[in-house]
Protein backbone atom coordinates (compact mmCIF):
# COMPACT_ATOMS: atom_id res chain seq x y z
CA UNK A 1 0.00 0.00 0.00
CA UNK A 2 1.13 3.47 -0.62
CA UNK A 3 0.98 6.25 1.94
CA UNK A 4 -0.03 9.77 1.09
CA UNK A 5 2.21 12.58 2.33
CA UNK A 6 2.09 16.33 1.85
CA UNK A 7 5.11 17.93 0.29
CA UNK A 8 4.90 21.75 0.06
CA UNK A 9 1.18 21.80 -0.47
CA UNK A 10 1.21 18.91 -2.92
CA UNK A 11 0.17 15.42 -2.15
CA UNK A 12 2.50 12.70 -3.21
CA UNK A 13 2.37 9.01 -2.81
CA UNK A 14 5.23 7.39 -1.00
CA UNK A 15 5.82 3.74 -1.65
CA UNK A 16 6.72 1.52 1.32
CA UNK A 17 9.65 -0.70 0.79
CA UNK A 18 8.50 -4.26 0.59
CA UNK A 19 9.70 -6.66 3.20
CA UNK A 20 11.61 -9.52 1.67
CA UNK A 21 10.05 -12.90 2.18
CA UNK A 22 11.77 -15.21 4.61
CA UNK A 23 15.00 -15.85 2.83
CA UNK A 24 16.52 -19.23 3.04
CA UNK A 25 20.22 -19.32 3.74
CA UNK A 26 22.16 -19.90 0.62
CA UNK A 27 24.02 -23.14 0.40
CA UNK A 28 27.26 -21.52 -0.63
CA UNK A 29 30.36 -23.16 0.65
CA UNK A 30 32.60 -20.89 2.57
CA UNK A 31 36.27 -21.64 2.53
CA UNK A 32 36.66 -23.84 5.57
CA UNK A 33 39.83 -24.00 7.59
CA UNK A 34 41.52 -27.37 7.61
CA UNK A 35 40.72 -29.34 10.73
CA UNK A 36 43.49 -28.75 13.24
CA UNK A 37 43.85 -30.31 16.64
CA UNK A 38 42.67 -27.81 19.28
CA UNK A 39 45.49 -26.49 21.39
CA UNK A 40 45.35 -27.69 24.97
CA UNK A 41 45.53 -24.90 27.47
CA UNK A 42 47.48 -25.61 30.64
CA UNK A 43 45.16 -26.16 33.55
CA UNK A 44 45.56 -23.20 35.86
CA UNK A 45 43.64 -24.58 38.78
CA UNK A 46 42.46 -28.07 39.37
CA UNK A 47 38.89 -28.60 40.39
CA UNK A 48 38.36 -28.03 44.07
CA UNK A 49 37.04 -30.90 46.08
CA UNK A 50 33.50 -30.53 47.31
CA UNK A 51 33.25 -28.97 50.75
CA UNK A 52 32.83 -31.51 53.46
CA UNK A 53 30.03 -30.70 55.85
CA UNK A 54 30.95 -30.87 59.49
CA UNK A 55 29.12 -33.48 61.47
CA UNK A 56 27.22 -32.20 64.44
CA UNK A 57 28.71 -33.57 67.64
CA UNK A 58 26.48 -35.93 69.51
CA UNK A 59 25.29 -35.22 73.03
CA UNK A 60 27.36 -38.02 74.56
CA UNK A 61 30.57 -36.08 73.77
CA UNK A 62 29.56 -33.41 76.29
CA UNK A 63 29.15 -35.79 79.22
CA UNK A 64 31.41 -38.22 81.02
CA UNK A 65 29.99 -41.40 82.45
CA UNK A 66 31.37 -42.37 85.88
CA UNK A 67 30.37 -44.87 88.51
CA UNK A 68 28.62 -42.00 90.29
CA UNK A 69 26.66 -40.99 87.23
CA UNK A 70 26.93 -38.34 84.52
CA UNK A 71 29.21 -35.31 84.83
CA UNK A 72 29.17 -32.36 82.48
CA UNK A 73 32.47 -31.68 80.72
CA UNK A 74 31.56 -28.10 79.82
CA UNK A 75 29.58 -25.52 81.76
CA UNK A 76 26.14 -24.26 80.82
CA UNK A 77 25.75 -20.64 79.72
CA UNK A 78 24.88 -18.32 82.60
CA UNK A 79 22.62 -16.14 80.45
CA UNK A 80 20.86 -18.76 78.32
CA UNK A 81 20.42 -21.36 81.04
CA UNK A 82 20.57 -25.13 80.97
CA UNK A 83 20.72 -26.77 77.59
CA UNK A 84 23.24 -24.34 76.09
CA UNK A 85 26.78 -25.60 76.53
CA UNK A 86 29.67 -23.19 76.27
CA UNK A 87 32.47 -23.88 73.79
CA UNK A 88 35.98 -24.48 75.12
CA UNK A 89 38.54 -22.15 73.48
CA UNK A 90 41.64 -22.94 75.52
CA UNK A 91 41.75 -19.87 77.78
CA UNK A 92 38.01 -19.15 77.84
CA UNK A 93 34.50 -20.57 77.49
CA UNK A 94 32.07 -18.88 75.11
CA UNK A 95 28.39 -19.35 74.32
CA UNK A 96 27.57 -19.74 70.64
CA UNK A 97 23.97 -18.71 71.23
CA UNK A 98 24.33 -15.34 72.96
CA UNK A 99 28.08 -14.67 72.76
CA UNK A 100 28.71 -14.62 76.52
CA UNK A 101 32.40 -15.26 77.36
CA UNK A 102 33.84 -16.47 80.63
CA UNK A 103 37.63 -16.54 80.98
CA UNK A 104 39.39 -19.43 82.69
CA UNK A 105 41.59 -18.78 85.68
CA UNK A 106 45.28 -18.95 84.93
Amino acid sequence: MAEKTKVKGKTAEKAKPEKPAAEKPKAEKVAEKPAEAPEEKPKEKEKKAAKVKKKEKAVYTRYKIDEKGLTRLRPYCERCGSGYFMADHGNRFSCGHCGFTRYKRA
